[in-house]
Parts: C-alpha cells; sequence; structure tokens
C-alpha cells in the first residue's frame, strides 16, 4: 500500500534503501530514485512499463552539482541554466563516465535539470547521489500533477509518495539539446520557445523521434488518456457524427450550450495560457474517470504555452 506523506526524512531512508520514491515537482510529480542504483533505476523502469530505449532526466539541487556530471556545458546552455534554473527546463549534455548507461539509454548525452520546488530541493540536498525521475506514471498513460494521481497509478507497487501539493506548471519541463554545440528543441514543455529563443536567440525544433529518442517525451503517443481523445479545430462541427455518445469538452477560454455535451472544462476563463497549461492534466485525468465514451478537445492558440498543450493533446490522440 502505498504512503502519501510529507515525511522527507522517510524519503531519504527508503531511497538510500534503493528503492523508489514519488516526488513532487513543479512540472508533474516524477518517479525518483538513485542514478547509481540499478536496483532503484530498474525497478522505475518495471513500474513504468518504460522501454529502456528511452532515457531518463536526473535531478540535482544546484548548477554545481550538474557539472559534476558532464562533459561539456556549451555557452547556450549555461545561458538558459542561468535564465531558468531552478526551473522547468531541461538540458542534454555531453555525460561523463560515471553516469550510467541505463539512464542515458546508452547515450553520450545525459538529461539533467534542477527542479523549482520546495520539497524536493530539500530532499536532494539530504541525499548524497541525484536522482533519475521520469513522470510517475505508466508509459503513454497521462502525467501525474497531484499525488493522488501517483496513488491510483501505482497503489500496490510504490512504497511512497512524497506530498507536495498541485504541480503548479502542470505540464512536463521544455528540453533543450545541442548538436554541433548549437540548440535543438527535443520536448516542448512549460517553458515555451519563445522564452528560450529571448535568450539563446532560434532554436532548432526536432521533437518527435520513434526509434532511439534523444529525450523523453518524443515518442508520437504520449500522456494519453484510457477514453478516446481527438483534437479539432471546430468542436460544434465534428460532434454531430457522434449525437448517441457521452462526450467531454475541452476548451482553452469559452464556454459553449451544446446538448450532446455531457460535461465541458474550461481551462482559463480569462485566456491565460499558463493557466490552462496548470490545468490540462488534471482535467483528463477528471474526464478519463466519468466512463465518457470520447473526450473532444477544441486547438490552442499557437503560441507560447500554446505550442506546448497542443504537442501534449495531439500525442493524446494517436
Amino acid at each position: 500500500m502505498t504512503i502519501v506523506s510529507k515525511d522527507i526524512t522517510k524519503a531519504v531512508q527508503i531511497l538510500n534503501n534503493d528503492d523508489v520514491v514519488a516526488i513532487p515537482t513543479e512540472t508533474v510529480y516524477g518517479l525518483a530514485g538513485n542514478i547509481y542504483s540499478e536496483r532503484a533505476i530498474r525497478k522505475i523502469f518495471e513500474i513504468k512499463q518504460r522501454p529502456f530505449f528511452n532515457p531518463l532526466i536526473v535531478h540535482v539541487h544546484s548548477l554545481e552539482k550538474a557539472e559534476e556530471l558532464v562533459s561539456e556545458f556549451p555557452l547556450k546552455a549555461k545561458k538558459l541554466a542561468k535564465a531558468f534554473w531552478p526551473g522547468a527546463l531541461t538540458l542534454v549534455l555531453k555525460k561523463k563516465a560515471n553516469i550510467p548507461d541505463i539512464i542515458t539509454a546508452g547515450k553520450d548525452t545525459v538529461a539533467i535539470r534542477i527542479p523549482n520546488h520546495p520539497v524536493t530541493l530539500s530532499l536532494l540536498k539530504e541525499l548524497p547521489f541525484p536522482l533519475a525521475a521520469p513522470s510517475a506514471n505508466p508509459f503513454g498513460f497521462i502525467s501525474p500533477t497531484k499525488a493522488s494521481h501517483v496513488e491510483g497509478y501505482f497503489k500496490n507497487s510504490l512504497s511512497m509518495v512524497l506530498e507536495g501539493g498541485d504541480c503548479k506548471k502542470g505540464i512536463e519541463s521544455t528540453i533543450i539539446g545541442f548538436e554541433n554545440n548549437e540548440p535543438v528543441l527535443f520536448r516542448l514543455g512549460s517553458i515555451s520557445i519563445e522564452d528560450i529563443c529571448d535568450v539563446i536567440g532560434e532554436v532548432k525544433i526536432k521533437n518527435k523521434k520513434e526509434i532511439a529518442p534523444e529525450a523523453p517525451g518524443m515518442l508520437e503517443r504520449h500522456y494519453a488518456p484510457k477514453t478516446k481523445t481527438y483534437l479539432v479545430e471546430n468542436i460544434e462541427s465534428f460532434i454531430q457524427d457522434f449525437r448517441n455518445k457521452k462526450i467531454g469538452v475541452i476548451r482553452f477560454s469559452e464556454t459553449m450550450n451544446l446538448s450532446n455535451i455531457e460535461t465541458l472544462e474550461v481551462l482559463s476563463k480569462s485566456g491565460d495560457l499558463n493557466e490552462a497549461a496548470s490545468k490540462l492534466y488534471s482535467t483528463l485525468h477528471k474526464l478519463d474517470a466519468l466512463n465518457l465514451d470520447m473526450i473532444v478537445a477544441e486547438v490552442f492558440p499557437d503560441y507560447g504555452l500554446g505550442k506546448s498543450i497542443n504537442d501534449r493533446l495531439l500525442r493524446a490522440t494517436k
């Protein structure tokens, strides 16, 4: 039975014992283990049912700890780290030999970030090792933004969820790597591409790869509810063909009155994309529990975090 607790000392004890703890971050909850414990890391892959070709993100509490794990730190990467760490930015950098291959899927790079959450930063400072922490959900399913989401997923296979409240950002970190020292975006996330470009200039986008992905979140189907999900330009015209179905609808900022909608979720009545992003996964969890025939989401504005929201919804439809 999974314990949900705020006891950091208990979490430290479990992690020091080569076991796994779910931890809060500002993006989503993660399934964390000692990067140097093969037992802990294999348990992460096992209970997530995650393929070993998909690398993990390493979490540290300081830039100095990150520098201990990498052999190269390009100038643009340092600019990004200065601008966004602690925060929802993951950097993929050339690794040192002390990083186990199981963490990096055999690649010569490692994904690293400093999470911006007081509970997990406190936890990391209590540990003599960094933590690998992919999202705390079964592979391909909706990421968790509440401790209760994690408990529901893993109540028979996880010792502890470290309670940290609802995740403020609600979408995974943005992932930036480097090819020939030039920045490449591997995953859209909680930091917009526009904000990245404001710091380092133009960035190449390469955020889909089914075989040997450079970073997490690049697979075509991901972040998906059990309920069949659609992303459409016009909800009213789309659902005309499904009059006898129980339909849940997700919209950005406006309500709508249609008789064949079972439930409607508006993510931000004020039109705030940050608020919408923070509510996306919790809304998908809510709708997925209603035994609907389908979830229909309307395309979000194609700028800022709207791009990241559309990316997650599109992958949920595959």
